[in-house]
């Protein structure tokens, strides 16, 4: 078998460069300086070279180590376990905070937050440097040690980000909480990190209702005894109450406290612990290092995104899930501006994000399909005038085609490429990407990152081409979890056990002969029927080529005599001809494939806006629906029938 291309040459890309795109390329430019002309080249190099590749990013990305590492990579502790940068020495806080604030960006924008409400707040490198010296140091005073974990149940605030970078100036590791959370899901986390302190906030908004923050703590704290200290920001500025000798308010903690050094900390000493809420048993905490973290954010928005000092980078973000911290990694190190977006695409009005995008001259702009598909179908048209967007991005979930092309055509104006991005939470950041230097297919991925020897396997574990199967990574990287916290036998499990020595990542993927990557949804999420495996985003993006359709989810439910059977729910504009809809409905899909068609008010999603396939399943069927604690209470699952009573048309 011919094996695919890994970087794609499509014979009728949508996405064609030019001059500029390969111009500002930082990539292109390192390769050059590193003799290397052909991407495939350095792909292939930094697989079979990683001691001279990670070097070469570490010196070309300025990555200071205040101590120099010895070796790239040490699997002295067996290939899951791999150690990196050995023997370095270095802060995260230093790389993102201190140093800039040295230099000639100290009066550069470092940080925005961009509320739900229209709230605006700025901080420049030099007050972002003097608010984390001065919250690390009064952390200190709260007996804060190195090592200690600090959860921040925080808005993207600027608090949020002193916050961040102040625990790493000391060594204490962060333990970011979605805002979303119930009291539970926050205790339980509070619990397992045996967290000490505790950084909230009175409160936040979301669609403009106020959300509760300390409420909820208080309840979560009630069975959280390790909580020795709570500091809490007052954001609404509306009271709350406080807990003498427990709560202290941000504003109330000393201005000027004794300082403290920020620690030179060893490369594999954890930064954060990020967890990740799963459908079934605790939820896992993903351990990150100061340097693996480091320079896999350092990599990806530099060589992935293109990003340079003098770009202002905007996301809906929350610090709970991997964008936040990511962003506040990737954008600072590198001397970019961040915009950190609260709340919904369409809330306060559907033109939200470029209105952000002119106030704040946004160069790249970060919206997932989700968002993209909430914005077109709200009817926002205020993107006339967006001259500083020079690229759009988005991660999280599959594009559709039709809505990848309203953004790319209708809004974009077939000028600025759509930088699709995927990884996870585990992995530090993304496995493929869509470079803007290279020309890429609509709603595909052109090529791998650097250093990710990146393969789609079929069930017995070989590379396959032009079908769905596993993406899997057949090396290591920096910026792979360390591990789950305290609990490495589930994380040999989860990723190491099907095959040796391969990190099963867990997502549906395919890729063609000209080199056009795809994600087709996560791999437990899977449609059989027949023998014949499917992904629920391919089904859902055949579905959305109607137009009365504004969203669509896809699940596969059992059936005696095809092993699975497809039900789709969607969500359609006004009143439609059932009859015809799922006549079309098997049109786009293929009678192979053909599904139930199920019309339903909403469909659940978590809070920042992915479908949840797994619980809509569970709910249609009755069963156990798992960890609902991300779920959007403003699309409940109970819109889902139960499949006796979905009234099911095919």
């Amino acid at each position: 078998m011919t094996q695919p291309r890994r970087f794609a040459a499509p014979p009728e890309p949508a996405w064609v460069p030019g001059d500029a795109e390969r111009g500002r390329s930082r990539l292109l430019r390192a390769m050059e300086r590193w003799g290397i002309s052909d991407i495939e080249d350095l792909h292939t190099r930094s697989l079979r070279d990683p001691e001279w590749f990670w070097r070469a990013v570490v010196d070309d990305l300025d990555i200071t180590f205040t101590t120099p590492f010895e070796v790239v990579r040490d699997d002295s502790d067996g290939h899951e376990f791999p150690r990196w940068f050995v023997g370095g020495r270095l802060n995260a806080a230093e790389l993102c905070a201190h140093r800039h604030a040295m230099s000639d960006r100290a009066t550069r924008t470092a940080v925005v937050y961009e509320g739900d409400g229209g709230q605006r707040r700025t901080l420049t490198y030099a007050e972002l440097d003097r608010e984390v010296r001065r919250f690390a140091a009064n952390l200190a005073g709260l007996g804060v040690r190195r090592g200690d974990r600090v959860v921040l149940f925080l808005p993207v605030v600027p608090e949020a980000v002193v916050a961040f970078l102040a625990c790493a100036a000391i060594g204490a590791i962060s333990v970011p909480a979605f805002t979303g959370y119930g009291a539970e899901a926050l205790a339980t986390r509070l619990r397992d990190s045996e967290a000490v302190v505790l950084v909230t906030a009175d409160g936040t908004t979301r669609r403009g209702k106020k959300v509760g923050l300390k409420d909820t703590a208080d309840e979560a704290l009630q069975d959280a005894p390790c909580v020795r200290n709570v500091v809490v920001v007052q954001h609404l500025a509306d009271g709350t109450d406080m807990q003498a000798g427990r709560d202290i308010h941000w504003d109330d903690l000393p201005t000027d406290p004794a300082p403290v050094k920020t620690v030179e900390a060893e490369a594999q000493d954890p930064l954060t612990l990020i967890y990740t809420s799963g459908t079934t048993g605790a939820p896992k905490g993903i351990v990150h290092s100061h340097a693996g973290f480091a320079v896999k954010a350092a990599v990806d928005f530099a060589y992935g995104f293109d990003i340079h000092e003098d770009d202002v980078i905007a996301w809906i973000a929350d610090m709970g899930w991997m964008l936040g911290p990511l962003l506040i990694m990737g954008g600072l190190q590198l001397g970019a501006t961040v915009v950190f977006t609260e709340g919904v695409p369409t809330h306060p009005g559907p033109d939200r994000l470029w209105d952000i995008a002119r106030r704040n001259g946004v160069t790249f702009q970060g919206i997932a399909p989700t968002a993209a598909r909430a914005v077109k179908n709200a009817d926002g048209r205020d993107f006339a005038d967006l001259s500083t967007v020079r690229s759009f991005a988005s991660t999280g979930e599959a594009w559709d085609e039709p809505t990848w092309r309203w953004l790319f055509e209708t809004v974009g104006g077939g000028s600025r490429p759509i930088v699709n991005y995927s990884g996870g939470t585990e992995t530090g950041g993304g496995i493929l990407v869509t470079y803007p230097f290279l020309p890429s297919d609509a709603a595909g991925f052109n090529g791998p990152l650097p250093g990710m020897d990146v393969v789609v396997l079929d069930d017995s574990g070989q590379r396959i081409s032009d079908s769905v199967g596993e993406l899997a990574v057949r090396n290591t990287w920096p910026g792979m979890t360390h591990a789950f916290w305290q609990d490495r036998s589930r994380y040999l499990e989860t990723y190491w056990q099907r095959w040796p020595k391969v990190w099963l990542h867990g997502d549906l993927a395919s890729v063609d002969a000209d080199g056009t990557w795809r994600i087709h949804g996560r791999s437990d999420d899977t449609i059989k029927v027949s023998g014949r495996r499917v992904g629920p985003a391919e089904l859902e993006a055949a579905l959305l080529k109607d137009a009365r359709i504004a969203e669509a989810a896809v699940v596969g439910v059992p059936d005696p005599d095809r092993g699975q059977r497809v039900v789709a729910f969607v969500v359609v504009h006004g009143d439609v001809d059932h009859d015809d809809l799922v006549a079309t409905a098997v049109r786009h899909v293929g009678r192979s494939f053909a599904p139930a068609v199920v019309v339903v008010p909403t469909l659940p999603k978590t809070k920042n806006g992915k479908i949840m396939r797994r619980a809509i399943r569970a709910r249609h069927l009755g069963l156990p629906p798992g960890d609902l604690s991300s779920l959007d209470p403003a699309t409940p699952l109970e819109d889902i029938p139960h499949h006796h009573e979905a009234g099911e048309k095919r």
